[in-house]
C-alpha cells in the first residue's frame, strides 16, 4: 500500500495541536525549529499529495520570528483552505479559470481563526468550488489520500485533510457546505467537527447565499484539538443565538439516547461500512448509552434533488458571475466539467428552484422533531469506502453527480437543517483505509458531541498512520 507520511524525530515529532502549544510555551521547542519541521513535512509529503494550492513559507519564518503573542495556539503550524481570503496571497477556489490576483485583507474567518495563534504556512487545494466530494482537478491533478495514494483525499477540503493526517501540521482549516469537513475527516483518518450554522464568522458571500449551507472548521488528529479550537474561538467571537460550547476538555456523565441509522434517504451503505457502523452502536451500548436503530432519516424524499438542484443554482451564479467576482481574465470555459454541468442543470431547471429552495428551508422541522426524541444520531460519515483517483473524476457530468451523491448520502442534510455533526475515524475498512462515522446532534449542542467524541476516542482510540503496517 503506497503510504506517506512525514511523521519523525523532529520538533513537530507526533505531538497534535494541544501537546505543540504546550512544548511551545514550555520552551522545548522553539517557534522557528517547528515551522521549519513544518516546511520540511510538507515539502517531502506534497509531490506525493498534491495538497498545496499556495506556498507561503517565508511569510511563515517572518511571522514565527515576531515573538511571543498570549494566543493559545501561538507558534503552531497550520494551513489555509483556498476558498477565504488572506491577505496578500491569490484566493483561487480549486480553479484555474481566471489569473490569481492577491487579496487586499484577511477574510473574516481568517482573522479569527490566526487570532487563536497558529502559523499559517499557506493555502490548501479543494475541488472547484468545492462542488465535488474530491479534488481531481483536469489540470490542477488529484490531491492523493497519505493512507493510500492511489484513493482520494475526500474534499472539498482535501489538501488540509492530507496534511494533516500525513503529519505536516497538526491542524488546518476546513469548510463545509455539503460535507467537505467531515468527508476529508472521513477519508483520512481525522476528526472533523461541522459546527451549528452561524457558530464562526463567514466571508460576506457566503453569508448570501439564499439557503446558509456553509460552515468553517478545521480538521484535526485529536478530539482536544478540535474542543480547543472551538474554545479559542469562542473568546474571540460568539453568536449569542445559540448556546456556548466553551471549554469541553472530557467525556460527558450523561447518558444519552442514541438513534442508529445505516440507510440514508437514497440508499443504504455497502455492507461493509454498515457492520462497521453496527461495531460503533454497540461501542456506544457498552458505554451505557441508549442505542436505537431506526430504518428511516428524517427527511423528505425531495431531498437529494433539491439539494443537487441548489448546488446547480450555486455553480449557475459562478459560472455567470465569475467576471464580475474574478476581474476580467476569467475564462467560462476552463471551468472544470463538475460546475459546467451542474450550471446546465439549474439552468434547465430554473422553474423548480423556488420551491426546492422552499422546501430545503423547510428541512429542519423535520430533524427538530427528530431530536425532540433523540440526543444524537448516529450514521455513516460516507455510504461507501473511500474510491480511487478517478472514480469521481469531473468528466461525465451524469455519471459524476450520481456517483456522489451515492457517496456522499449522508452529510448533506446537517448543512441544510444548519446542525452540528462530527466526523469520527472510529473503524477501518479491510483494506486497511480509515472508515468514518458521523454523530450530529440538535442545534447548537457541539459540546455534546465533543463529549460523546471525547469518549469513543478513550474507548476505541483511532490506528495511526505512521503505525506499522
Amino acid at each position: 500500500m503506497p503510504r506517506v507520511h512525514a511523521f519523525g524525530d523532529d520538533a513537530l515529532g507526533e505531538l497534535d495541536a494541544v501537546g505543540l502549544a504546550d512544548a511551545i510555551r514550555a520552551g522545548r521547542v522553539g517557534r522557528a525549529e517547528v515551522i521549519e519541521a513544518a516546511i520540511a513535512r510538507t515539502e517531502a509529503v506534497n509531490p506525493a499529495l498534491n495538497g498545496l494550492a499556495f506556498e507561503a513559507f517565508q511569510q511563515a519564518r517572518e511571522t514565527a520570528a515576531d515573538g511571543a503573542t498570549g494566543a493559545f495556539f501561538a507558534g503552531v503550524p497550520t494551513f489555509i483552505k483556498d476558498n477565504v481570503d488572506v491577505a496578500g496571497q491569490p484566493t483561487m477556489r480549486g480553479s484555474d479559470a481566471w489569473v490569481p490576483r492577491a487579496a487586499v485583507a484577511d477574510g473574516e474567518f481568517t482573522r479569527l481563526y490566526l487570532a487563536t495563534g497558529p502559523v499559517s504556512l499557506g493555502k490548501t487545494q479543494l475541488s472547484e468550488f468545492g462542488f465535488s466530494a474530491v479534488a481531481e482537478h483536469p489540470r490542477l491533478g488529484p490531491v492523493r489520500n497519505p493512507w493510500n495514494t492511489d484513493h482520494t483525499a475526500g474534499a472539498s477540503s482535501s489538501g488540509s485533510g492530507a496534511f494533516v493526517a500525513a503529519g505536516a501540521v497538526p491542524i488546518a482549516h476546513a469548510n463545509d457546505g455539503g460535507g467537505s469537513i467531515r468527508i476529508p475527516a472521513a477519508c483520512n483518518g481525522l476528526v472533523g467537527l461541522k459546527p451549528s450554522r452561524g457558530r464562526l464568522p463567514l466571508d460576506p458571500d457566503l453569508r448570501r447565499m439564499p439557503v446558509a449551507i456553509v460552515t468553517n472548521g478545521v480538521v484535526t488528529r485529536s478530539v482536544r484539538d478540535t474542543a480547543a479550537f472551538y474554545r479559542e474561538a469562542e473568546r474571540g467571537w460568539r453568536n449569542p443565538k445559540l448556546a456556548p460550547i466553551g471549554d469541553v476538555v472530557r467525556p460527558g456523565r450523561q447518558r444519552l439516547r442514541i438513534a442508529v441509522l445505516t440507510r440514508s434517504v437514497q440508499r443504504d451503505c455497502s455492507p461493509e461500512v454498515r457492520e462497521l457502523t453496527l461495531k460503533s452502536a454497540s461501542v456506544l451500548e457498552e458505554l451505557g448509552h441508549r442505542v436505537e436503530h431506526i430504518d428511516q432519516p428524517p427527511v423528505p424524499e425531495t431531498f437529494p434533488d433539491d439539494f443537487v438542484l441548489y448546488w446547480g443554482l450555486l455553480a449557475l451564479a459562478m459560472a455567470r458571475g465569475g467576471r464580475r467576482a474574478f476581474g476580467d481574465t476569467f475564462d467560462r470555459t476552463r471551468l472544470d466539467g463538475l460546475t459546467l454541468g451542474l450550471a446546465r442543470h439549474a439552468t434547465r431547471n430554473l422553474h423548480r428552484l423556488p420551491l426546492a429552495i422552499t422546501r430545503l428551508r423547510r428541512v429542519h422541522r423535520h430533524s427538530a422533531k427528530f431530536f425532540a426524541t433523540y440526543d444524537a444520531v448516529l450514521t455513516p460519515t460516507l455510504a461507501d469506502a473511500t474510491p480511487r483517483v478517478g472514480y469521481l473524476a469531473p468528466t461525465d457530468y451524469q455519471q459524476v453527480i450520481d456517483r456522489l451523491m451515492e457517496w456522499v448520502a449522508y452529510t448533506p442534510l446537517q448543512n441544510v437543517t444548519g446542525e452540528p455533526a462530527i466526523s469520527l475515524p472510529l473503524a477501518q475498512s479491510a483494506d486497511g483505509m480509515p472508515v468514518g462515522m458521523m454523530l450530529s446532534a440538535d442545534l447548537g449542542q457541539e459540546s455534546l458531541l465533543l463529549e460523546l467524541a471525547y469518549e469513543l476516542e478513550e474507548a476505541r482510540p483511532w490506528p495511526r498512520i505512521q503505525a506499522p503496517h
